[in-house]
């Protein structure tokens, strides 16, 4: 009966559709973003996930569009490659109109144009007549506004719910509201550009008479709109896409340029840069990667560290955005219902009516073990990127906390590793990065009892104690403090090693179980040790060919679970599928031991599951199927995509490769030992920004190693090449 409790899961993501089957199309812009059909439509046939939503909540279930009573056909769609824009074109379908006479169909052209900008979507139409004589043109649109919570969507039921408002219709204006159970009204505002024939709550419609060769544009605005927030001033279109255009065009800026011998990898890392800062959005605190569309769309303390660790040496504002932000929203007190312990570092925010009632304990919930050493991480790796003291110093106290949280809650019972155990009845059971209820098991397939030690966050907590003295020791802090960290890290080293190592499997324990018993299951979470730099260099070498082994290695990429394991299933969410992410991690682990000759592996998969997705984007995760000659990857059901540390996955590939280092007080940058992998035959990488100058370098390919040369240099710096 496992099967049932688990689609029971309080936070189980019903999949009712495949989007292998229902394409779909994603805009986002800070806290609004939207998934439509690529007709442009939502929703049309039944309920799914498709929506515009903002703050967690969904402002439009229904919008169907209509010509002459029936679906135009669709020609083409695209979205821009930075995301800025949706457009499709399409055509009416033959209409009867009187007995057996018919508008032909492809006689009139409709292109749709669509963005989102400052909570609003703005949208035209521009229908045009081809044909020979004059139409009489009707354009229907099928509304509805559920204002459904993002987890009612996701398959949560809930006993009770708020009111939805009555419409209020005035002249161009169609107002949709929603009164909701914490007392505050959620509004979804249309406002058209010409007046509706006929305007009601579900629905507006249009009529025009369009003369041959004749042309005619309908404009519309949807505003989503929440009592405690301030309403943004309406902007025409022109106005709202001349805005957009300038805010792509400097955060684009922001990013490294990459160009490479291979078009469709150029295309990839295209990609991947247009989605993250798609997905980046303004906070009070800096930038933010939100971890996904549609259901992780706000700030998640793993994903923004992780996605700001992969874009560190492209792009370091990322990763300040990211510790400005999750400093301001550390623990200051023990809250168990939140899992919530001074210094803890968030698991993830929500502002939506169900985690401000409480009905899901996310309005801020800090059930993650693993965020908080990785905070510490990243601190230490943004200080190494950029030489930036004054922010160094500033968050040196968070940083700290940190440390201390990792001493004393982290290490729940004194034993030197750091375990986890949910205290919120309602929150996470499993707090790694595995976070669903079955993926921490033993080789009987029985599940492991808390508190569980994670394999992996003991490599975060190694890392982040080296760091930390090292970043402490760079800043003059207390040398006495440094020393004890580097101590503590070396204990933990130690003891890592006889708990967790299973030489029978030739790999790390998964975890520890509360008993202490090691969970002697190969997982990619070993790779992660090797990220960390806590495992023996011998065993290091063990493990890294275990992870290419055709059990681990499905042909796209390392599978979270080994084939032949007692829960693997390659369609499941955690226990046999392909994470981009991971794959990240793993290969960096690679890297930083020195397996050169391994790092390819990971990386050609990739590349080549990303040749294989709609316009390159590699999602979430995917199939740990074997790859199969003549197919792409078998995608996953209800995958995000994009994805942020998805898209952030083929920096952190290239850093693997190219082994950039900056040592900012002695203002000089080092490649250490850089080397391409098989499919790229040069690589130039341009508008590198550093503390002291900005710097363009080109990378080659040659049998063993890259040859490096000095493209241009401003500034006063030395560039050292180690072959």
């Amino acid at each position: 009966m496992e099967d049932l409790i688990q689609v029971q899961d309080h936070f189980y993501i019903l999949a009712t559709s495949s989007r292998a089957v229902e394409r779909t199309a994603v805009l986002q812009h800070d806290d609004a973003f939207a998934v439509f059909d690529l007709r442009g439509d939502i929703a049309a046939f039944g309920p799914c996930e498709q929506g515009l939503y903002f703050d967690g909540t969904r402002h439009l279930s229904l919008f169907r569009m209509r010509l002459n009573g029936r679906r135009p056909l669709l020609l083409s769609a695209r979205v821009k490659d930075e995301n800025e824009l949706f457009g499709a074109d399409l055509t009416n379908p033959d209409i009867p109109v009187d007995g057996d006479l018919v508008i032909a169909r492809d006689i009139v052209h409709l292109f749709r144009a669509r963005f989102l900008w400052r909570d609003t979507w703005h949208e035209r139409l521009r229908f045009c007549n081809y044909g020979h004589t004059t139409l009489r043109l009707s354009v229907a649109f099928d509304i509805d506004a559920d204002f459904a919570d993002i987890f009612e969507v996701r398959g949560t039921r809930r006993e009770r719910r708020g009111v939805i408002l009555s419409a209020i219709r005035h002249d161009r204006q169609l107002r949709l509201g929603y009164r909701g159970l914490d007392e505050e009204t959620r509004s979804t505002v249309i406002d058209w550009s010409d007046t509706p024939t006929l305007m009601s709550a579900t629905a507006a419609q249009f009529e025009y008479s369009l003369k041959p060769q004749g042309e005619v544009a309908l404009s519309l605005a949807i505003r989503c709109e929440r009592q405690s927030r301030a309403v943004p001033a309406p902007r025409t279109f022109e106005a709202a896409q001349s805005e957009l255009a300038a805010d792509r065009e400097t955060s684009r800026a922001g990013y490294a340029i990459v160009e490479t011998s291979s078009e469709r990898f150029n295309e990839w890392v295209r990609r991947s840069a247009a989605d993250m800062r798609m997905l980046t959005a303004a906070t009070p605190s800096g930038p933010y990667p939100y971890a996904g569309v549609p259901w992780f769309s706000t700030p998640f303390g793993r994903d923004g560290i992780i996605a700001g660790l992969q874009c560190l040496w492209v792009n370091p504002s990322l990763a300040r955005g990211v510790l400005s932000y999750l400093a301001a929203t550390q623990a200051d007190s023990a809250r168990p219902s939140h899992d919530a312990e001074p210094g803890k570092i968030l698991h993830e925010t929500r502002n939506s009516e169900m985690a401000r009632l409480g009905e899901v304990p996310f309005d801020r919930y800090y059930g993650s073990v693993d965020a908080t050493p990785l905070f510490v991480v990243l601190a230490s790796a943004y200080y190494e990127r950029t030489g930036d003291r004054v922010f160094a110093e500033r968050l040196w106290p968070h940083v700290e906390r940190a440390l201390e949280w990792i001493e004393r809650d982290g290490d729940c019972d004194g034993d030197g590793l750091i375990e986890y155990v949910r205290r919120s009845p309602s929150g996470l059971i499993q707090q790694g990065w595995k976070d669903s209820h079955d993926s921490i098991f033993h080789d009987d397939g029985s599940l492991a009892e808390a508190p569980i030690a994670l394999c992996e966050v003991q490599a975060y907590v190694y890392d982040a104690r080296i760091r930390a003295a090292r970043m402490l020791t760079a800043i003059g802090g207390d040398a006495k403090r440094a020393e004890y960290l580097v101590r503590q890290a070396e204990a933990l080293r130690e003891t890592f090693e006889a708990r967790f190592w299973c030489e029978a499997e030739g790999t790390y324990a998964l975890a520890l179980d509360g008993h202490k018993r090691p969970c002697h299951v190969v997982t990619s979470n070993a790779g992660h040790c090797l990220f960390g730099g806590i495992a023996d260099s011998e065993r290091a070498r063990r493990v890294a060919e275990g992870l290419v082994a055709p059990a681990m290695f499905s042909g796209w990429g390392v599978r979270t679970v080994r084939a032949g394991e007692s829960r693997y299933n390659p369609m499941s969410y955690h226990n046999g599928s392909v994470w981009p992410h991971d794959n990240g991690i793993v290969a960096a682990g690679f890297s930083r031991y020195g397996f050169d000759d391994l790092v390819a592996a990971p990386f050609a998969g990739l590349f080549e599951a990303s040749i294989h997705m709609d316009d390159h984007r590699l999602p979430e995760l995917f199939c740990g199927f074997r790859r199969r000659p003549g197919e792409g990857p078998t995608l996953y059901p209800v995958a995000c995509s994009p994805q942020a540390w998805a898209s952030g996955v083929v920096f952190q590939l290239l850093q693997s490769c190219l082994r950039l280092s900056l040592d900012a007080d002695g203002r000089s940058v080092s490649i250490d030992h850089a080397f391409l992998p098989p499919f790229l035959t040069y690589l130039r990488l341009r508008r590198l920004e550093l503390p002291f100058g900005h710097l363009d370098l080109l990378f080659e390919r040659q049998r063993e190693a890259a040859r490096v040369t000095v493209l241009e240099q401003h500034g006063k710096f030395d560039v050292r090449v180690l072959d």
